[in-house]
C-alpha cells in the first residue's frame, strides 16, 4: 500500500501507531509534511480519541520537553467470533490489532433451537469482554464467521450445518445485542482471509484456500480480496468439484472406518483396505484441485482443515497428485495452512477491520492493522473454566 496517497490524519495515526511516540515536528519530517498539517491532524485524532500526550523524553537544552503524542491502543477494540457446531472461537483485539483476549467455548451443537443457538454466541462474546475487563461500550465492531452462505448485509442465506439460521439476519441480531455494527461471512472464506493477512500467503494476492476435514469448502482471494462472488456463493464447490468424495452437503465420507482419523490410523498400520482408499481420496482430491487451479490460476494453494496437519501421509501426496495432473511446466505451491482451528475467528477480525474502519477508528481509510494473536498456551478453552 502506498501511504503518501492515505489522508494526512490517517498518515500520522499509522506512524504513532507503527512507529511509536513522536512530537509534531517528528512526525512532519518523517512523512514530508508542513507542521501546521501536523498539528491540525494531531488535533482531530486527539479530539476523537486515537492518539493521546505521551510521557516527555528528557530534553538536551534547558527548555520545556517538546510535546509527545502516542496511539491509544486501547480506547477501543474490535471482536472476531467463530461460530461451529463443535466450537465456537472468540477473539478481542485492540486498535493496533494486538489480540488481548481469546476464548474457545462449546459450539451451538446441543442448542435447542436457532434462537439458543444464537443466545449462546452472544453469551460466548460477552464472557470474552468480560474476561479482558473490557466494557461493551469500548467494542467498536464485531466481525463474525459461521457456515453457509451469507449475503453481503449478514444475512444467512442457507446453512446446512446450521440450518435454523437460514434466512435469518444474524448481522443484524447481534448488532442490536452489542450496540455497534457486525459483518458475517462464510468461514472458509474468512479462514482464506486470516491466512493471506496474517498466515501463511501473506506475500501472494492470488490464493485458493481448501479446508479439508469433516467436509470440503473454497476460498479464494483474488488481487489481494476476498471473492464473494454475484450471489455470494464462491467456493461452495464440494459436491461438484469432488464427486464421489462427499454427499450432497459436502460432507465426506469414508468405507475404511468411521472417520479420516480412523482411516489414517488404520493405513498407518499397515490395513491394504484403508491405504487403498487413502490413495484413490488423495488422487480424486488433487484431480479436483487441478481443476480449479487451472480454472484461477492462483500463486499458492493453501491446504486447511483437520487433514492438513498429515504430512506424510495426505499434504506429501497430494503435491505429487496434484503436480501429476496438472501436467503443465509450471508448479503451483501446495502448503499447509499456519493458523489450523484459529484461522475464520482472525478472518472474521481482519474483516470486521476492513469493512467498519470508519467505526472503529473515527475516521475513514485506515488500513487493517498487523494481527497479533495470542500464543496458543494462554487461550482459554472450555475444559479451564
Amino acid at each position: 500500500m502506498n501511504r503518501g496517497n492515505l489522508p494526512i490524519a490517517v498518515r500520522v495515526a499509522l506512524h504513532v501507531r507503527d512507529r511509536g511516540s513522536a512530537t509534531v515536528n517528528e512526525i512532519a519530517q518523517t512523512l514530508e509534511l508542513s507542521r501546521t498539517s501536523v498539528e491540525n491532524a494531531v488535533g482531530a485524532l486527539s479530539e476523537n480519541g486515537l492518539i493521546v500526550d505521551a510521557p516527555a523524553s528528557a530534553g538536551r537544552g534547558a527548555g520545556r520537553p517538546a510535546r509527545r503524542f502516542s496511539f491509544d491502543s486501547a480506547s477501543g477494540y474490535v471482536v472476531g467470533v467463530d461460530v461451529g457446531v463443535a466450537s465456537v472461537r472468540v477473539v478481542v483485539a485492540d486498535l493496533a490489532g494486538d489480540v488481548v483476549r481469546h476464548e474457545s467455548f462449546a459450539g451451538v451443537a446441543q442448542a435447542r433451537d436457532g434462537a439458543e443457538k444464537l443466545n449462546d454466541v452472544i453469551e460466548h462474546i460477552r464472557t470474552a469482554h468480560a474476561g479482558a475487563a473490557i466494557p461493551a461500550s469500548r467494542v467498536r465492531a464485531i466481525g463474525v464467521s459461521l457456515p453457509g452462505i451469507v449475503d453481503d448485509s449478514g444475512r444467512v442465506v442457507t446453512s446446512v450445518v446450521i440450518p435454523e439460521w437460514s434466512g435469518i439476519d444474524i448481522g443484524a441480531q447481534l448488532q442490536a445485542a452489542f450496540g455497534c455494527p457486525v459483518s458475517v461471512d462464510n468461514g472458509v472464506r474468512l479462514a482464506a482471509v486470516a491466512e493471506h493477512h496474517l498466515g501463511v500467503a501473506q506475500l501472494v494476492d492470488d490464493v485458493l484456500y481448501l479446508s479439508v476435514g469433516n467436509r470440503i469448502a473454497m476460498g479464494l482471494i483474488i488481487g489481494g480480496r476476498p471473492r464473494r462472488g454475484i450471489h455470494n456463493a464462491a467456493g461452495d464447490i464440494g459436491r461438484l468439484a469432488f464427486p464421489g468424495l462427499v454427499t450432497q452437503t459436502g460432507q465426506l465420507t469414508w468405507r475404511s472406518g468411521q472417520t479420516a482419523e480412523e482411516v489414517f490410523g488404520l493405513a498407518r498400520a499397515g490395513d491394504a483396505s484403508a491405504s487403498a482408499e487413502l490413495g484413490d481420496f488423495v488422487d480424486q482430491l488433487a484431480r479436483g484441485i487441478a481443476t480449479l487451479v487451472l480454472t484461477v490460476d492462483p500463486a499458492m494453494v493453501v491446504i486447511g482443515g483437520g487433514l492438513s496437519a498429515a504430512h506424510e501421509q495426505f499434504l506429501d501426496p497430494l503435491r505429487a497428485a496434484l503436480a501429476a495432473h496438472i501436467g503443465l511446466p509450471f508448479s503451483v505451491p501446495l502448503v499447509e495452512a499456519r493458523l489450523g482451528a484459529e484461522a475464520a475467528s482472525h478472518g472474521a477480525l481482519v474483516f470486521a477491520f476492513r469493512r467498519h474502519a470508519s467505526a472503529i477508528y473515527g475516521l475513514g481509510g485506515m488500513p487493517v492493522p498487523p494481527i497479533t494473536p495470542l500464543p496458543a498456551d494462554v487461550i482459554v478453552g472450555a475444559e479451564s473454566r
